[in-house]
């Protein structure tokens, strides 16, 4: 099973990244589940036709106990990819990163995976910090790898390495591993560039490389991701070809 998170600075692209990855993985005929671990809870909005999905943090607070089933709390979205999202607290009134927590928790009881059988987990994983809450999804027994997401822009790379050194701080506790940069181009000066030496530096591969595309913005209007939407546009290859490539490395035991 593949299982990865994916972080990176708010408002970076992580869901987009997120969710055209998992429908590139369902193209390709894997059965997938992406898990939203954001209070906003937009992850998986465009796999769903842009329709929202209840967060399991709202279902707790509105029925007031545990589902007895993942159906009520999650749904089938593009390529049959289940999406589920965490949600978080009612503003001002709770600990973010505890939704995350609770949410891991009720899965586990629900024997999610034992019965959904995925061949990919995707963790899409709230802002800039791997603390608390938000570094459950890197913990043994849910995601094996890490990926960051970066654009050459100062804040985003400082990001990105605020990240870093945190994932690796968390090794010797048999957590994920960083597996490689997403750069999902802004088209600043001298992006490919800075994004190279940080990766340079860091001794991490860049694993992608999504130009910013116009077309991204035309079928999110639409409640698609690209890969829905027309999947032999060059942006769509791009999933497509990442998706191939942690295909092959899963397959080669890396």
């Amino acid at each position: 099973m593949i299982r990865i998170a994916i972080y990176g600075k708010g408002g970076i692209g992580k869901s987009t990244m997120t969710s055209n990855l998992a429908a590139a993985f369902a193209y390709l005929g894997k059965r997938v589940i992406q898990i939203g671990c954001d209070p906003k809870a937009d992850s998986t909005i465009n796999l769903l036709g842009g329709q929202p999905l209840q967060p399991v943090m709202d279902y707790l607070r509105e029925k007031d106990e545990e589902p007895e089933s993942i159906d009520q709390i999650a749904k089938e979205g593009y390529g049959g990819v289940l999406c589920i999202e965490t949600g978080g607290p009612t503003p001002g009134l709770g600990c973010a990163g505890r939704g995350i927590i609770a949410t891991f928790s009720l899965l586990e009881d629900l024997r999610l995976f034992e019965t959904y059988k995925p061949d990919v987990v995707l963790y899409d994983v709230l802002g800039d910090v791997v603390c608390g809450g938000f570094a459950a999804p890197i913990r043994e027994g849910y995601a094996q790898k890490v990926l960051i997401v970066t654009s050459g822009e100062k804040m985003a790379l400082y990001a990105a390495n605020n990240i870093c050194t945190a994932v690796r701080n968390f090794e010797d506790r048999s957590y994920a591993r960083v597996e490689g940069i997403i750069l999902n181009s802004r088209n600043v000066e001298g992006e490919s560039r800075k994004v190279e030496e940080f990766a340079d530096i860091k001794g991490l591969p860049i694993i992608a490389r999504i130009p910013r595309s116009d077309d991204i913005i035309r079928f999110e209007d639409q409640g698609k991701t690209v890969i829905e939407g027309d999947p032999d546009l060059l942006v769509s290859r791009c999933f497509l070809d990442l998706a191939k490539k942690l295909i092959e490395q899963e397959n080669a035991g890396n």
